[in-house]
């Protein structure tokens, strides 16, 4: 599990202007904590992603252009960032999502090497390469898996599971003429972003009503996601697992339980590791505050039922292999540049 205290984002109370709850990700390692089933020094502490991690996908263009306040204010959707001097926009929000990102990076290589990875954080779905949009500045999907097909052996072919109640525009548009990422995506057909150039690039789409409920939707998510994985076999899935189909969401507009998030998550994981198709899982959006308890509650079942492995019940009990594994982890990602 990759987490850093980085990831909150929290300056004067700007971040309750925006929907998004900027401290979730916290929130999650506090109920994983009260649950026993991890401890600070079993979290890969992640790494804020440099300019030279970024320029793996970002144009340099881009990547100056966030040195403009109003653009960062553009992108996050919080009007007054706008008025702030650029150098605390950047130590204030776009550190954590640099962090972020370095954590997605990091949880990539991890997955692959020890067949899961949950970064807490991540899953900025509608940023690609030259656009940033939907609280999304930097494109962490795309980057983890450029990554992986560039500095990784054996792994040349991708599945983009992308499950949040938005439409994954940014990765979509990334991997638009790219043969070796397959990409699935369920998503409310009448919300943000309805880009339909990008919708060119998923290969099973799953066109979502307003107020879809859980009996629907898992047989739609079991359905394709069995079916996506025997179209197109590959060797890294990046499940984009959003919580903003939780009913009630304000943006999301479908109608899924807390039952059916954990459910939902369950059917993906299981579908993954039965192939012994290693499993990389962001949280992405969620715009209630009962959104945190829910991801918990859904590691903790994915634990119970053994989908994290051999690895994951061992750190439930601190066993020293396990401390030599996290240790080795996080020195194998103390520069992410040099990976």
């Amino acid at each position: 599990i990759v987490y850093s205290p980085e990831y909150n984002i929290t300056f004067m109370g700007l971040e309750k202007l925006h929907p998004f709850d900027a401290g979730k990700w916290g929130k999650v390692i506090n109920f994983l904590k009260e649950e026993r089933l991890i401890a600070d020094d079993l979290i890969v502490q992640a790494r804020e992603a440099t300019d030279e991690d970024l320029l793996v996908v970002h144009s340099r263009r881009y990547l100056n252009k966030l040195k403009w306040s109003f653009v960062v204010a553009t992108i996050t959707e919080i009007p007054p960032v706008a008025f702030l001097p650029n150098f605390v926009v950047q130590r204030k929000v776009l550190k954590p999502l640099r962090t972020q990102t370095g954590g997605t990076i990091m949880a990539g290589k991890l997955a692959v090497d020890r067949g899961w990875a949950i970064n807490v954080g991540g899953g900025f779905h509608h940023c690609s390469s030259d656009k940033g949009g939907g609280f999304c500045a930097y494109a962490d999907i795309t980057l983890a898996i450029k990554f992986l097909f560039e500095r990784v052996q054996g792994v040349s072919r991708a599945t983009i599971i992308d499950l949040d109640a938005h439409q994954g525009n940014g990765h979509e548009r990334d991997f638009m003429d790219d043969p070796r990422v397959y990409i699935m995506d369920a998503y409310n057909r009448y919300i943000y972003p309805g880009d339909g150039f990008a919708k060119r690039a998923i290969k099973r789409k799953v066109e979502l009503e307003w107020g879809t409920e859980d009996t629907e939707y898992l047989q739609k998510v079991h359905t394709h996601v069995e079916g996506a994985l025997n179209e197109f076999k590959p060797d890294i899935v990046v499940y984009n697992a959003g919580t903003d189909i939780l009913d009630g969401d304000p943006l999301g507009g479908l109608a899924i339980s807390p039952q059916g998030i954990v459910k939902r998550d369950e059917l993906v994981f299981r579908a993954a590791r039965s192939r012994g198709v290693p499993v990389l899982m962001v949280t992405s959006g969620g715009y209630q505050k009962r959104t945190a308890r829910i991801i918990a509650d859904s590691i903790l079942n994915l634990h119970s039922l053994g989908l994290l492995g051999r690895q994951q019940a061992a750190c439930a009990l601190g066993s020293p292999s396990l401390d030599h594994m996290v240790r080795d982890s996080a020195k194998d990602f103390s520069n992410l540049s040099l990976q």
